[in-house]
């Protein structure tokens, strides 16, 4: 086929039902979260609600002092300011949520109220602030925290069908299951920027891929060059490291695929313009960083440490973090059971893997990049403030870059044959049910620890009988529709990774961009797995030999 008429692949198993099936299953388990978590249970989240209903209301920064630490203070409806008292369960997973006042929701007169994010970059707050306009009380709440929780879920939405759209996607598929952790559903599901920064990167990452793999047949991937200009705008403006994820965003499938497919999209009208929309968003996020001086937002007791004994003392728990990745809820006061840790370290560790021992070496170097980032950037940031903040840092500050490294590690991955024959099926199925029952157990321990607290003496049986809080609608109610959203997502999941249906990816070549297709050789159907290797490599084999290339 002439690669000039090259054309991005369809979208897997339901065609174009695929996205919005995608979209349905994040949307209802972001929502379910922001149901299940009680009001102000997000760590910071009273300083985003207060923020982003002073915001929508036309106040951008609010009055403060100016020095490191001080809270801004802004004009908002009385039920809002009342809302840090709802946080009275913070950092004891013995105390339940019923030691929360109720939220007047008649009390909607503008009143005085503090906020540590007073002059945070305002974008996020305008998305999600806006219920608050028109209801109030704990409804306005919810309402705000299921705004943000579909704004998540679109982007990661499109992550998923991004990632599907390319020529090999079974691996970045993979990977993309494996990183949408319990911790990331539990951010999207409140009041908090973290979430969008994580999922806007994933987004601008995986689109990106799409559109340089296809930079021979730019009309074929319009939609994703769209999403490319619209996810990389919203990420600069998200929190003020952001900038630094963009650009790790943006060089990694740089490295993967080479500079010659982006210059031919800087040819192309519509990659010119969404480029431009990067770049307008970056000088923004840029001027606003600069002028609103976000960072002294950030409050914290000092410690007496230099910057590189505090780096030394960061890079010595850089594994200590590793649960922030895959969940602990609460105001760090509720760390998931074992067996959740443990499933999941054992899926990111094969991912990363994978990624690690790439074909190509240009891959592996992409992959290597990011296991820097992930290992030095702590230890960097936070002696940069140890002086004037103290220990401050959360496994959830690096999310967006852990979440980037796992998806770039599928798509280093992606020119290896996925194995899809019966037994590859079969195990598939167990993962993605083992899958589904880590995050049921997050999300059920999670209702256990605010229904009934997290009391030695206290067993899963207490949940069945007199709980102090009960979420909207009761905690059985959400527990099914949890585990059915999950039952749909995983077979969702499986349709879309072991069709049986012939891969035209296939015939797609193993560089993902720069040379003509070549058709695989294919095993029959009962050929054993030796024979489908075998068939793999002599595909792999004849394209080199047409190519003139070897790989890396």
């Amino acid at each position: 086929m002439n690669v000039l008429h090259r054309r991005a692949r369809p979208l897997p198993f339901t065609g174009r039902l695929f996205l919005p099936l995608a979209f349905l299953v994040l949307a209802a388990l972001s929502t379910l979260w922001a149901l299940a978590s009680p009001l102000m249970a997000v760590p910071d989240e009273p300083a985003h609600a207060i923020k982003a209903a002073s915001v929508v209301r036309g106040e951008l920064l609010g009055v403060s002092g100016g020095e490191q630490g001080d809270r801004a203070t802004v004009q908002v409806p009385g039920y809002i300011a009342s809302l840090p008292a709802q946080a009275c369960h913070a950092y004891d997973g013995r105390i339940t949520a019923d030691c929360a006042p109720v939220v007047d929701a008649d009390d909607t007169s503008l009143t005085a109220a503090e906020t540590s994010a007073g002059n945070y970059n305002p974008m996020y707050y305008f998305l999600v602030g806006w219920p608050s306009l028109f209801m109030s009380g704990a409804p306005a709440v919810y309402a705000m925290r299921i705004v943000s929780g579909l704004i998540g879920a679109a982007f990661l939405a499109v992550s998923l069908g991004a990632a599907a759209r390319l020529r090999r996607p079974r691996w970045p598929m993979a990977a993309a299951i494996v990183s949408i952790t319990p911790m990331v559903l539990f951010l999207n599901g409140s009041i908090n920027p973290n979430a969008l920064e994580i999922v806007t990167t994933a987004a601008l990452f995986l689109n990106l891929c799409v559109v340089l793999e296809n930079s021979a047949a730019l009309r074929s991937v319009r939609s994703n060059i769209v999403l490319v200009g619209v996810s990389g705008a919203v990420l600069a403006n998200t929190r003020s490291l952001s900038l630094v994820w963009l650009a790790l965003a943006v060089v990694v499938p740089l490295i993967m695929y080479g500079w010659k497919p982006m210059f031919a999209i800087l040819r192309n009208r519509l990659g010119i313009a969404m480029t431009a929309l990067i770049g307008v968003g970056c000088v923004l996020g840029l001027l606003w960083v600069l002028q609103a001086d976000s960072l002294k937002s950030l409050t914290g007791r000092p410690v007496d440490l230099s910057r590189w004994d505090a780096a030394q003392i960061m890079l010595d728990r850089s594994f200590d973090y590793v649960s922030g990745y895959i969940g602990y809820m609460g105001w760090l006061d509720t760390p998931l059971p074992a067996g959740v840790y443990i499933f999941w370290h054992a899926a990111m560790g094969a991912v990363l893997l994978l990624g690690l021992a790439a074909p190509k070496r240009r891959d592996r170097l992409a992959v290597l990049v990011l296991v820097a980032a992930a290992i030095a950037l702590p230890p960097i940031l936070q002696g940069q403030v140890i002086a004037q903040l103290g220990w401050i840092w959360q496994g959830r500050y690096l999310l967006a870059v852990i979440v980037l490294l796992l998806l770039a590690c599928g798509v280093a991955f992606r020119t290896v044959p996925f194995p899809t024959g019966p037994v590859a099926r079969r195990a598939g199925a167990w993962l993605l049910a083992g899958t589904a029952a880590a995050q049921f157990y997050a999300f059920i321990y999670v209702l256990r620890r605010y229904t009934v607290g997290l009391e030695e003496s206290i067993r899963w049986a207490g949940m069945f009988k007199d709980t102090a809080w009960q979420p909207p609608f009761t905690w059985p109610v959400l527990v099914t529709l949890y585990a059915l959203v999950l039952a749909a997502g995983a077979v969702l999941a499986h349709r879309a990774l072991f069709r049986p249906t012939p891969d035209p990816a296939a015939a797609a070549d193993a560089d993902g961009g720069s040379g003509a297709e070549n058709p695989v050789v294919s095993p029959p159907a009962n050929a054993s797995p030796a024979a489908g290797v075998l068939a793999g490599s002599a595909g792999t084999a004849g394209r080199h030999r047409e190519s003139g290339t070897e790989g890396h």
